[in-house]
C-alpha cells in the first residue's frame, strides 16, 4: 500500500480502498456507472455542486452570482470558501488540474 503523506481527520482502511477504487476508474462513463451505482442521483449532484461553486469562488464570482447560477445556498457557499481558504487544498488541486486555477473571469 502506498505510504500516506497527508494526515486526514477520516482516514481508515475502508476509505483507503474506496479511494483506490476511484483512481481505478479510466472514464467519464466509468465514472457514471460506478457512480450512479455507489450514490444518489442528489449525492452525485451535491458534490458537483460543490465543485461549481469552489470554481466560481476561485474566478471571484460575488456569492449571489453564484447562489444564481448554482442554486447553492449562501451557507453552502461559505462552506465552500472555507474549505478553498482553510480546509485539505482539495478543491484547489482538483481545480488547478481541470485549469482553473488563478483565471479571473473577464466580464
Amino acid at each position: 500500500m502506498e505510504e500516506h503523506h497527508y494526515h486526514s481527520k477520516i482516514q481508515e482502511k475502508s476509505i483507503d480502498e474506496f479511494f483506490q477504487g476511484v483512481l481505478k476508474l479510466k472514464t467519464i462513463e466509468e465514472c457514471y456507472r460506478f457512480f450512479e451505482d455507489i450514490c444518489t442521483i442528489k449525492e452525485i449532484q451535491t458534490i458537483a455542486q460543490r465543485l461549481q461553486v469552489a470554481k466560481l469562488l476561485k474566478q471571484n464570482v460575488k456569492y449571489t452570482e453564484i447562489e444564481k447560477e448554482t442554486k447553492a445556498s449562501t451557507a453552502t457557499i461559505s462552506r465552500v470558501n472555507r474549505s478553498l481558504k482553510y480546509g485539505a487544498e482539495g478543491y484547489n488541486l482538483i481545480l488547478e488540474r481541470l485549469g482553473y486555477t488563478n483565471k479571473i473571469q473577464e466580464e
